[in-house]
């Protein structure tokens, strides 16, 4: 059984102590939706590694897609009574994060806030996504640190345009180089 308790443990057995400004990444949850993991389970693990729960706005319509209407979705879900939230992308201009290998996307925007971390933990929840397949630290790390227009961005494979459109294999692709490139971005600083 995975318990508040357990995911601290799980984050010790890791063996990797997180330094600096921390960004725990996490899925603030949708107006509506009960199917994510509440504040409260990851309280303890937030507590322990002491750090600031970060999320960035969506590209769609919906309680999430400006950074008022997030604001006010983080309270109703009590992430903002419980903890320190940043919402990375909430001003521009975005971060650009080079990605010179990138099979797909050679640039990936993110949240400008991201500048504000020396190290990130990614507290993922796993869902099945109509478009991602299984969401996870990927999905996290790829989309969840993207702007809104970021998330465009990876959606269209490079032309926000085609962001419902763009082939699914490029679409994936894309994903996996802006993860990537987050991943670098922390340079090793970085548990999931």
């Amino acid at each position: 059984v995975i318990t508040p308790e357990k995911v601290v443990e799980l984050y010790e057995l890791a063996g990797k102590k997180l330094e600096g400004n921390i960004a725990i990444k996490v899925h603030s949850g949708e107006e509506g939706n009960p199917n994510f993991l509440k504040p409260e389970f990851w309280k303890p693990v937030v507590d322990f590694v002491g750090g600031t729960i970060v999320e960035c706005n969506t590209a769609y319509d919906g309680a999430r897609n400006t950074s008022e209407r997030h604001r006010k979705l983080f309270k109703k879900h009590g992430w903002s009574d419980m903890f320190t939230v940043d919402l990375l992308d909430a001003q521009g201009p975005d971060m650009v994060l080079d990605i010179p290998k990138g099979v797909v996307i050679q640039k990936n925007y993110v949240g400008k806030d991201l500048a504000n971390y020396d190290s990130t933990l990614v507290l993922s929840h796993f869902k099945g996504h109509p478009m991602g397949g299984y969401g996870g630290a990927i999905k996290q790390l790829s989309i969840g640190v993207a702007s809104s227009f970021g998330k465009a961005y990876i959606h269209g494979a490079g032309d926000p345009a085609a962001i419902w459109s763009a082939d699914h294999d490029s679409f994936l692709m894309s994903m996996a180089d802006a993860a990537k490139s987050v991943v670098d971005y922390f340079k090793g600083e970085a548990v999931y």
